[in-house]
């Protein structure tokens, strides 16, 4: 079987399969996730052996530090991931819920069902966790998942996606509602690409240009979840241990993650004030501080930042400081250059606060809190598919509900249309 062939059984079997998920009950679906960790935990080893090998041959071939660190499964996010199966089990089922129920005049009773989106295809870079997150919670919302993993992440993935796949069937779960592409061949994004008789949704995850080659190519709907160029904006009013405080935590949690600061824009009147206590914070943590001439004037530790600098996604120890002249300047910033993801205020002035809250329209947008909380176990969403870029049909943080749609359900006895 050629590729392009081997391609189209991959989706025709994720169909026949999510016919069947969604007609799944709860307590078979959250069976299926508490057997997928007991299996995961059992085979650690086998996993982690797998996942060294895999970020050796990514060293070997020169990929980027901050790409290697997001392949590694560490102590920390392998917790995390278990956390999530576990975490997705006792959240709430969506599909067959209804909603927005009304009646008409002629008696005849109106709602909305949520029914799962039937078969998403998942293309992403790095992060082996994704494989298990993203099958938690496209099974729980009755979907079936095609996983196309990076190259640099396929033993990983396989490893993965063959626990998954054996509690699917010890759970009368199908086998096929969780499948990888065992293929490095680029090619196989492009067959995935035109599955639109089989495939529903595809949801890309990665670099921009990456993300650009999929929208241009699919012949599917695409929710883009695209580069985190987040800002926090510092207020004139903006207390400074606050500040320190909400910087130094959305930059240094975890650099590469989609959801790091990596603009950080400060009003003039707190230029001289609040701002030479936030970088003498961050450089003192070795983050490489590349700031516009008044910044590079008032914290020598600087090196001045060229156009590129106020678009970048580091994820990595180097941050863009940009002082502005207002809240008006500041939102105009976010607007040219970043990448609807996440966006911080810090200041004491409620209107101000409010006019943020209402005037940026990214993904997530916050007052006085570390940009970290974009993020859907933080959000009480549990483990999440991605952040949504994209405003149709899911926007920021997506869960279980971004992973479902509505249908009309009509009650009535015996009404006929006049």
């Amino acid at each position: 079987m050629n590729l392009e062939a081997a391609i189209e059984d991959i989706a025709r079997r994720a169909r026949d399969a999510s016919r069947r998920c969604g007609e799944l009950d709860t307590r078979r679906k959250d069976a299926w996730l508490l057997r997928a960790a007991e299996r995961l935990a059992d085979a650690r080893e086998r996993i982690r052996t797998a996942n060294a090998e895999d970020m050796q041959r990514a060293r070997e071939k020169g990929v980027a530090a901050p790409l290697v660190a997001r392949l590694e499964l560490s102590e920390s996010k392998w917790r995390d991931m278990l956390a999530g199966l576990r975490d997705v089990a006792r959240l709430p089922d969506p599909v067959g819920r209804i909603e927005e129920t009304r009646v008409r005049p002629n008696g005849l009773e109106v709602g909305r069902m949520r029914i799962p989106l039937g078969v998403i295809c998942m293309i992403y870079e790095s992060r082996p966790n994704v494989t298990v997150d993203a099958a938690a919670l496209c099974v729980k919302a009755g979907n079936a998942v095609i996983l196309r993993g990076g190259s640099e992440a396929l033993q990983s993935n396989l490893a993965l996606a063959a626990e998954l796949r054996a509690a699917a069937l010890e759970s009368d779960i199908p086998e096929d509602a969780v499948q990888i592409v065992p293929v490095t061949d680029r090619a196989a994004v492009d067959h995935l690409l035109v599955q639109d008789r089989y495939i529903d949704l595809v949801i890309p995850r990665g670099g921009s240009a990456f993300i650009r080659k999929v929208v241009e190519t699919s012949r599917i709907p695409v929710i883009k979840h695209d580069a985190g160029v987040c800002h926090v904006f510092l207020d004139a009013s903006a207390d400074a241990n606050m500040a320190v405080s909400i910087v130094c935590d959305s930059k240094l949690r975890q650099m590469e993650v989609c959801n790091g600061l990596e603009t950080l824009l400060v009003h003039r009147d707190a230029a001289r004030t609040v701002m030479p206590r936030v970088l003498k914070a961050l450089h003192e943590q070795g983050v490489e501080l590349r700031g516009d001439p008044l910044v590079c004037e008032i914290f020598g530790d600087a090196r001045p930042a060229k156009d590129t600098d106020w678009s970048e996604e580091y994820l990595a120890p180097i941050l863009a400081v940009r002082v502005v002249d207002g809240l008006d300047t500041a939102i105009e910033h976010v607007r040219r250059y970043g990448s609807s993801h996440t966006e911080v205020i810090v200041t004491e002035s409620y209107a101000n606060a409010q006019a943020w809250l209402r005037r940026v329209d990214s993904a997530t947008v916050g007052v006085n809190c570390s940009t970290a909380f974009a993020d859907g176990y933080r959000l009480g969403l549990g483990a999440e598919i991605g952040i949504s870029t994209s405003k149709l049909h899911a926007y920021g943080p997506m869960g279980l509900e971004g992973l479902t749609t509505l249908k009309f359900v009509l009650r009535g006895n015996g009404q006929l249309r006049e």
